[in-house]
């Protein structure tokens, strides 16, 4: 096969004819289309007319994704595509231009048309199946030192799409991946090369966690507390929980509570943050040596117009602290 040949396939591999109707057909120009959200989609066809059949015979021509009682409903008059969407039309080919895609609106797009005929109408199906994505980076662990990071999409943006990469917003390099240290707390993100607007949400390692008690007071035995680790990282954090000279975790999670409260449970506490970019521990919680409660009675006697009428009252007194 010449290489003119081969290319003459690929196209019209790329083109989708709708089975001929009356000698009527659509070929659109693309089949599938991937975009990133946020960007602008063109999307063309062609319609062949029997002989005969003059271009200016054919009207009302227009875009659809959904059907309302068995009619197309124009996508001009979707209120989801408000402001978004034109149709540029000439004798026998249709542009479609969608500004600002969002992942809903990823459907199946067809022309349909009637013609000065009465009755006669035709639509373009199989359509024109739109995708959009947006961008993530993967994180994989390389060793025990390097990160290996690589922007990923749902669906094939492009045969080969080239990215460029951002360190603290700042673009530092241009390629398919990057390398980047384990444990460092820089952002980085990516965008398809020559795009600005459509880049990925950052990922970066957890920011020192903070950490907080509940109730705040002084424990006594047979209290329950909760402990509460929170940080900033993306992809969201794993938590551990430690007790200061321990090597063996208490606890796993965000939160962490100990039930009937003992004097074994006094201590010093920290969580450790993790995500695939690194870790990180907090500060020491003190948690105080707990107390024991007291319990006295005393019996309050009055009369009121009843000298047989005694009322006895009992008080629990907690102590702020006891060692």
């Amino acid at each position: 096969m010449s290489p003119s040949a081969g290319g003459l396939v690929v196209f019209l591999l790329s083109v989708q004819v709708i089975q001929s109707q009356d000698g009527w057909r659509v070929n659109y120009l693309k089949t599938d289309v991937c975009a990133l959200k946020g960007s602008t989609v063109y999307i063309s066809c062609d319609i062949t007319h029997p002989p005969g059949i003059d271009p200016s015979d054919i009207k009302d021509r227009f875009w659809f994704t959904k059907e309302k009682d068995g009619e197309p409903v124009d996508l001009g008059t979707d209120s989801e595509y408000s402001g978004r969407v034109t149709y540029v039309c000439y004798s026998d080919s249709c542009y479609l231009t969608i500004t600002d895609v969002r992942e809903s609106d990823s459907a199946e797009y067809k022309l349909t048309f009637m013609t000065n005929k009465p009755g006669e109408k035709y639509t373009g199906s199989p359509g024109v199946t739109l995708s959009v994505t947006g961008l993530q980076v993967q994180v994989r662990r390389s060793d025990s030192t390097w990160l290996e990071l690589t922007c990923h999409s749902s669906c094939v943006l492009s045969d080969h799409p080239e990215y460029d990469w951002f360190k603290n917003e700042e673009n530092i390099k241009t390629g398919s991946s990057l390398l980047v240290s384990s444990g460092s707390t820089d952002r980085y993100s990516c965008d398809l090369r020559g795009s600005w607007d459509n880049g990925s949400p950052a990922v970066y390692g957890p920011q020192r966690p903070s950490v907080s008690v509940s109730p705040s007071a002084v424990m006594l035995e047979g209290d329950s507390v909760t402990l509460t680790c929170s940080t900033d990282a993306n992809p969201a954090a794993n938590y551990t929980w430690y007790k200061e000279h321990e090597d063996s975790p208490r606890a796993s999670g965000q939160n962490f509570t100990i039930t009937d409260f003992t004097a074994e449970h006094s201590g010093n506490y920290y969580c450790e943050a993790q995500n695939e970019m690194g870790r990180s521990n907090s500060t020491l919680l003190r948690i105080p040596s707990s107390g024991k409660s007291h319990s006295f009675f005393c019996s309050l006697t009055h009369y009121i117009n009843n000298p047989a009428k005694e009322v006895t009252h009992r008080v629990t007194r907690r102590p702020l602290s006891e060692t």
